[in-house]
Order: C-alpha cells, then structure tokens, then sequence
C-alpha cells in the first residue's frame, strides 16, 4: 500500500474543505487538511494561498468521484 499524499482538490475556505473531507471521511477514506494561514491568525491568507484537501495516492479516484457529486448537488 502506497503512503504517497496528492492534492485532491484546492478550496478558497477552510470551511469548504472540511466539508469535503467529512464526506470523505464518511466514506470510509481518509483525507487531509493543509493550510498555511499563520496558525489561523491571518485566515484571508486561504482566499490567495489556498486549502488543500490531500488524501492518499489510492483513494484519488474515488475520492474525486464523490467530491464530483457533492458540487453536483
């Protein structure tokens, strides 16, 4: 089993993404957050540098799938 991390998918909000990852998560896949906005002291800094949502290299497919469908609805 592979332990490579891949971006899944960028959001401009925290918020966004945790939701993302709670369905993910629900899932049975699990996926992780990673922000660089000083420690949540500067969150404006996610509008320009983003929020990556990683999971790991063999869960992409599918996780792109059910994120698909979360913004199909």
């Amino acid at each position: 089993m592979s332990e490579e991390i891949v971006l899944l998918k960028e959001y401009s909000s925290e918020l966004d993404a945790i939701f993302a990852r709670t369905l993910l998560d629900s899932e049975g896949i699990e996926a992780m957050i990673f922000k660089d906005d000083a420690g949540g002291m500067e969150p404006q800094f996610q509008l320009t540098r983003g929020v990556c949502l990683m999971v790991r290299k063999e869960d992409l497919e599918r996780a792109t799938e059910l994120i698909a469908g979360l913004e199909d609805q």
